[in-house]
């Protein structure tokens, strides 16, 4: 995945959460409402990871030196992490916090009572809005693979927390609206902690699904079945009958390190196993552009 189109969901949603946490909390000094403060904190959160998948992908895209020698590709991974420790403790631990506070205390939104509806329904459009880049983005990748295949197989971790942090919002305003609506409709302020606590239970395990597949990303993955296969077809061919075995391991979301031990014929020499090799390596950058360090051994089959 090129990180144009990650980049380009990134700015969307930045744009869409900078304008939604401003309205969200002046709604929240005007109603004194939880679930205001916790889509407040909630935008405000994502707003901040943007921020940081921007800063990572700048930072990935420096050139490798003597104590980086493959580079800062999965710096892209590292920042990631970050926003999954962010929207884990910012977003949902503070609204279940608030959420706590509000059903020890809780009181019906006295005044401007319709000013958070109409801000959420506005939020709702924006977010609608980055939701749908981010899907137009990934489409553009993701190919005939799930929703949930994507986001668990993508090695450009930019779109798919994007797409899962605007997913998320958008559940988390429905469940605002509703909190604040039983609220208003009913007077009890338990309802407001209610919603508030659904967003932070909501947000949690965003956070932790994010988590997980940025810490797999991070350990290093292998590239996809289909690149393996079309890797270990390119390596055959003159003075290559065969592949050993092959090992693939991602260095960044754009970049793939190759290791084969491949057979050679007994009877070749030194300067056409040479040949053989960067011919090999020339058909595999070929059929895979992103594998752009490829280390071959050769050896004789027993």
């Amino acid at each position: 995945m090129s990180s144009h189109g990650g980049s380009k969901a990134i700015i969307a949603a930045l744009a869409a959460n900078l304008g939604i946490a401003v309205t969200k909390f002046v709604a929240y000094l005007l109603t004194h409402s939880s679930s205001m403060l916790a889509e407040s904190v909630h935008s405000l959160a994502d707003s901040g990871n943007q921020a940081l998948l921007l800063v990572g992908g700048k930072r990935a895209r420096r050139e490798a030196d003597e104590e980086h020698p493959f580079g800062y590709g999965r710096e892209r991974y590292v920042y990631a992490f970050i926003v999954s420790i962010v929207l884990f403790s910012l977003g949902g631990l503070f609204a279940l916090y608030e959420a706590f506070h509000k059903f020890q205390d809780p009181h019906p939104i006295d005044s401007w009572k319709w000013v958070p509806v109409v801000v959420l329904i506005a939020a709702v459009a924006m977010e609608g809005y980055s939701f749908r880049t981010a899907i137009h983005e990934s489409n553009v990748t993701r190919g005939k693979q799930t929703w949930v295949q994507f986001v668990r197989t993508a090695k450009a971790p930019e779109l798919p927390v994007v797409l899962l942090e605007d997913f998320g919002a958008l559940i988390g305003l429905v469940l605002a609206l509703c909190g604040v609506g039983l609220t208003l409709i009913t007077g009890d302020g338990r309802w407001d902690a209610a919603g508030t606590a659904c967003i932070g239970v909501l947000l949690v395990l965003i956070a932790i699904v994010l988590a997980l597949e940025t810490k797999s990303l991070l350990l290093g993955e292998s590239a996809t079945k289909a690149d393996v296969e079309a890797i270990e077809a390119a390596l055959v061919g003159p003075g290559v009958p065969s592949v050993i075995h092959i090992k693939t391991l991602h260095l960044g979301p754009e970049e793939l390190l190759v290791a084969a031990k491949i057979e050679v014929d007994v009877r070749s020499n030194a300067a056409e196993i040479a040949d053989a090799i960067d011919a090999a390596e020339a058909r595999v950058r070929a059929v895979v552009p992103i594998a752009k360090r490829i280390y071959l051994e050769p050896d004789l089959r027993d």
